[in-house]
């Protein structure tokens, strides 16, 4: 197949149209205006070790075929899939770990589509990208997160290793409130959830959502200013910066939702979403002053109700999360593929990711065996 594959420093050097033309769906994640609003609000570049290499295919008379987001990465940070151990194991070795090729959403541990376009397309892009990277100084391409399409396309590829991830959403089973979701649980469970939410009720809080274009920028410093205190209180810097928020919500101000805590009548807490047509994405929460339960009721029982009340069938809170278990989310696989240029570090991965497959298998059955839905029968 004879094709033209470009390199892009900046995301804004190709129409948003163009781009998300090449989208399988419409999740947030993936869209021109979330990848170039973290760019243009400075969240991502050479400063932040984030530097945009995003790659895009045309044919011989110029129309766009394939593209894959992409970074050139200095650190590990900001990826939710772990490979520190791999570049400590690199710099005792006397390797090069960094710079690294990932392709990724930043700050996002989200699965989705990751190559993008005509499948031909996005092999001729993957079979250049693997043979010209030792002649780039870079040591590995990484792919996050991706989905069952992109899984495909990189199954039985030469070179490549799949990891295994575990994560925990929650599935509407056609509950008709909370109540209803309520109703699936064991008792004890049951009247668990519904003390935590009596807990934060009784503490005179009330939350109220709102959709991205209808929030002032006062508002919007509100959020960032509980974005940022997550960070401080564990001695951090955030990963966002203030302008990212104003940039999204004037770029695609109808995927996002904001619930805004309030204790009589001043804000006191807030919890940031996405949402697209079946899916709510939890992403960044965070508090004021220190309320019991509310980081529960925020970030999960409000988006579960909001998840019902809007008829989406899957809320993603992000990572982590066994705490998630006794709230009804479920265990899912995620994926991830890397392709290690170096010989020695590649074998030694390939044991490790063979061992820790097993392990991640035996987590996820333990915690479906844990899940608070009531046993039938």
């Amino acid at each position: 197949m004879s094709v033209i594959i470009e390199r892009l420093d900046n995301l804004s050097e190709l129409p948003a149209q163009a781009w998300n033309a090449l989208l399988p769906d419409n999740q947030p994640f993936m869209r021109h205006e979330f990848l170039h609003a973290l760019e243009a609000s400075g969240s991502v570049g050479r400063r932040t070790g984030w530097k945009p290499a995003h790659y895009i295919v045309r044919d011989l008379e110029g129309t766009l075929r394939a593209a894959m987001p992409a970074y050139i990465k200095y650190h590990s940070y900001g990826e939710y899939v772990f490979d520190w151990a791999w570049a400590d194991a690199c710099h005792r070795a006397g390797i090069d770990y960094y710079p690294k090729l990932l392709a990724a959403v930043p700050f996002s541990p989200v699965g989705g589509a990751r190559l993008l376009g005509e499948r031909t397309a996005c092999e001729e892009l993957l079979h250049v990208l693997t043979s010209k990277l030792e002649g780039r100084g870079l040591s590995s391409l990484h792919i996050n997160f991706t989905n069952e399409a992109t899984d495909a396309l990189l199954t039985g590829r030469e070179g490549w290793l799949k990891r295994l991830g575990c994560q925990f959403h929650w599935h509407n089973r056609g509950y008709r409130d909370f109540q209803d979701f309520l109703d699936a649980l064991a008792s004890r469970k049951r009247k668990q959830l519904r003390k935590e939410r009596e807990q934060v009720a009784g503490q005179g809080i009330d939350f109220e959502w709102r959709k991205g274009g209808s929030l002032t920028e006062q508002e919007w410093d509100f959020v960032y200013t509980c974005y940022a205190n997550t960070y401080a209180v564990r001695g951090q810097d955030p990963y966002l910066t203030r302008e990212f928020f104003s940039e999204l919500a004037e770029r695609m101000p109808e995927a996002i939702r904001v619930v805004l805590a309030r204790q009589e009548s001043r804000p006191v807490a807030m919890a940031f979403y996405l949402c697209d047509e079946k899916t709510l994405y939890g992403r960044y929460w965070g508090c004021l002053a220190e309320f019991d339960r509310l980081h529960f009721e925020t970030c999960f029982y409000q988006g579960i109700d909001h998840a019902i009340s809007e008829g989406l069938t899957r809320f993603d809170a992000g990572a982590q999360g066994e705490h998630k278990l006794i709230r009804g989310f479920e265990p899912v696989f995620t994926h991830s593929w890397h392709y290690l240029v170096h010989p020695g570090l590649r074998d030694a991965v390939t044991e490790f990711l063979d061992q820790e497959r097993e392990g991640i298998k035996r987590y996820a059955q333990a915690a479906a065996d844990a899940l608070p839905f009531r046993q039938e029968g």
